[in-house]
């Protein structure tokens, strides 16, 4: 998102873009490949306050008007380097809720804690990526309703695919953090609900890592999938992952806006998802994939078989699911509401 973001922010001419990044990687490649201006200090090398300095020093050289951060390491950083720069406003983006919050430990609660203080007392605006998310904040967290907007994340839509040729089996893929908020135990509980109904007409791709790894392996052993279902492992070619596949699920307890739905949606894939979080904002169900209320392995099944089953119905879908992230979820789209956003606070006119 981030990258997608300030590549299409770039364009806007009177807005000076600098980049200050924890680590390097393919995210400050990419940016410095775009000839935007980046400076990286490097969090595996320096302590938090460390960070602090260094980054004041960065923004003092040529002090900005607004700070945009995205994660509670760096929203703190943007708070504490503000006090430096005194007319620097602060604004954040909230892409998802906290993970099993209740079970995490004492100082995960503090530093949850923290953030969202430090966001709706000091930061000027707090975007959600969701209504969701927002309604979350407002309820829950005691933001002001004023303080927090709404700014679906977008993305950079590809050329369209050519359509799968309809031999073989029905692919279903899903790609994400192999992590207990993604449930892929429940995935794993589909693929064997419809093997179990055909052993050959269907195979399952799964890309991503983390440490429901071990897990994972052994319930698909357990279910006897080991030549049905795949863990791909982390991929640098998601575009390619997407051409491998007829069909996108989805099995996560929560999500706010998630890129890899709208990455497999402008690929033209139908998604089957739960009715959870920002996917309802993402789908309309019936129209570019499944809602499923609950999480029973069979209703997900049920409409797996239906699009194996119903080819005019997963063109119609695939085609629906690329208009959408066409029309409301583009990177430019993202953009423009941003920049809206940043003079407004900047109070400068458009």
């Amino acid at each position: 998102m981030t990258f997608s973001l300030l590549k299409e922010l770039k364009n806007y001419q009177d807005l000076s873009l600098s980049v200050v990044l924890l680590n390097e990687g393919t995210l400050a490649n990419k940016l410095r490949e775009q000839g935007l201006k980046v400076h990286v200090i490097d969090e595996k090398h320096h302590r938090f306050w460390d960070i602090a300095r260094k980054a004041r020093r960065i923004l003092g050289a040529s002090p900005p008007d607004i700070i945009h951060s995205h994660r509670y390491k760096e929203n703190m950083l943007a708070a504490l380097t503000s006090l430096s720069q005194g007319g620097a406003e602060l604004l954040a983006t909230q892409h998802g809720l906290p993970e099993c919050l209740q079970e995490a430990s004492l100082a995960t609660r503090l530093i949850t804690s923290a953030n969202f203080h430090l966001l709706s007392h000091r930061f000027a605006k707090t975007v959600a990526v969701s209504h969701d998310i927002r309604k979350v904040l407002i309820q829950r967290q005691s933001f002001s309703a004023d303080k927090v907007e709404v700014i679906h994340n977008g993305i950079d839509i590809p050329a369209p695919r050519m359509p799968a040729s309809g031999s073989g089996p029905m692919v279903i893929g899903s790609s994400g953090r192999l992590a207990p908020v993604k449930d892929y135990p429940l995935m794993i509980e589909i693929a064997g609900a419809l093997t179990s109904i055909n052993r050959n007409g269907f195979r399952f791709e799964l890309a991503g890592e983390g440490p429901e790894r071990p897990v994972l392996e052994a319930l698909i052993e357990r279910h006897g999938l080991q030549e049905r279902f795949f863990l791909k492992g982390h991929l640098d070619d998601m575009e390619g992952f997407h051409h491998g596949i007829d069909l996108y699920i989805v099995t996560s307890l929560h999500e706010g806006i998630p890129m890899s739905v709208l990455e497999a949606m402008a690929q033209g894939l139908p998604v089957v998802a739960p009715a959870v979080g920002g996917l309802l904002e993402i789908i309309d169900d019936g129209r570019e994939g499944f809602l499923i209320e609950g999480r029973n392995p069979a209703d997900y099944a049920q409409k797996c078989l239906l699009l194996r089953d119903n080819h005019e119905l997963r063109r119609r879908m695939s085609q629906a699911a690329r208009e959408k992230a066409e029309r409301a979820f583009s990177a430019r789209i993202m953009a423009e509401r941003y920049y809206r956003l940043y003079r407004r606070i900047a109070s400068c006119p458009i």
